[in-house]
């Protein structure tokens, strides 16, 4: 009822929000910064609920506070002084990107999280954020994250407009243009997605070649299969969960919190990528996580883990996740995650048997791709 109730509260900020981005003051990168303190050295009660079996930090707990911290940045971004409340709904929509540069992240050491909007549409905004740990009295890089926020009506309906942003100095401009070139490259790797496209040339020539590495000489067929030494079959690398999403774990507007999502989501790929490589593996990146649709309180939310692709130590997992409607019977995606692991020991090569495995095959080996470029 508490929901409910704010919910019909939030109609009345309708009047506040702004008919042109216009008629919205204009604002500058260091009007959003923020400074976060998570106190996991000087406030030991805290830190059971970050504390993994490895003795480190759950990256998990980690995407959740990136993911409350982004959105804290652009209601930073937005706040009009003469309103005591923000009409606006703010949203993830997507997370473009998260490198990590440090393997470990200790668990009694303080972390500092900081942040800015990087980037300005008409309704969305980007968000650089980065995340250090204090080792030996300075704080040290442990991982950079850009985050995409929409802004929409009171009631979460309908996009509405945010304040333009205003670069004050050179670096400034070269952020504000790598934001509009990620909104680009975003575009580009969509309109290329082996769901609307043919794979390449090339693309098409890694395929044959594992058909026929994979084809059993003994016999002319070509529906006989066998696995090559130090590898496994697709189908047998893949983790499934299901979660209950009860209220405990929504947001104010009644929905599934974002952060709560993209934890398990990694947790199972985590899994997965332990039980395939046989040793215990590490985040290396996380990127393209979109949020297709929002998740109801109550779904049975449906997560199934996928090894895509691997190469030496690395494992690139896949996690999609669904709602699925027990009154319809009907199963909807609500995201994809893309995860990319380091193991401690090399691992076996991950071989697609059907077409569909094929294309995730590739689709695992562009993403892979992409993030060794980047790190």
């Amino acid at each position: 009822m508490d929901h409910v109730q704010a919910m019909q509260e939030r109609k009345a900020l309708h009047t506040l929000l702004a008919k042109r981005q216009e008629d919205l003051p204009p604002r500058r990168m260091k009007d959003s910064y923020l400074e976060v303190i998570l106190p996991l050295g000087s406030q030991p009660e805290i830190r059971e609920k970050y504390l993994n079996v490895h003795n480190s930090v759950r990256f998990g707990r980690i995407l959740e506070d990136l993911d409350s911290l982004g959105v804290l940045i652009c209601y930073t971004h937005t706040k009009q002084e003469a309103q005591p409340r923000s009409p606006l709904s703010i949203v993830t929509a997507l997370v473009d990107k998260i490198n990590l540069c440090k393997k470990i992240i200790y668990p009694d050491c303080d972390i500092k999280f900081t942040g800015n909007v990087s980037w300005v549409g008409k309704t969305s905004m980007e968000v650089k954020m980065h995340m250090l740990q204090l080792h030996d009295g300075d704080y040290s890089p442990v991982l950079d994250a850009t985050f995409v926020m929409v802004a929409r009506d009171p009631e979460n309906k309908r996009p509405a407009f945010v304040n333009p942003l205003i670069p004050e100095s050179p670096e400034e401009e070269e952020i504000f243009k790598q934001g509009e070139f990620n909104k680009t490259k975003r575009i580009d790797f969509s309109t290329a997605s082996l769901l609307k496209m043919a794979p390449t040339a090339e693309e098409r020539n890694i395929v044959h070649d594992i058909f026929l590495n994979t084809l059993d000489t003994r016999t002319v067929s070509f529906r006989s299969r066998v696995l090559p030494p130090n590898s496994v079959w697709m189908e047998d690398a893949k983790l499934k969960s299901l979660q209950i999403c009860h209220p405990q774990e929504r947001n104010i507007f009644n929905r599934i919190f974002g952060g709560f999502l993209m934890r398990k989501a990694f947790e199972l790929g985590w899994a997965t990528a332990c039980s395939c490589g046989g040793s215990r593996p590490f985040i290396v990146s996380v990127d393209d996580i979109m949020f297709q649709r929002p998740v109801e309180v109550g779904s049975l939310l449906l997560l199934s883990a996928q090894v895509c692709y691997t190469e030496k130590n690395y494992i690139q997992v896949r996690v999609h996740s669904e709602v699925y409607d027990a009154d319809t019977r009907e199963h909807q995606t609500t995201n994809i995650f893309h995860f990319t692991f380091i193991s401690e020991k090399e691992v076996p090569r991950v071989v697609p048997k059907t077409y569909g495995e094929s294309m995730l095959y590739l689709d695992g080996k562009r993403h892979f791709t992409a993030t060794v470029k980047e790190i």
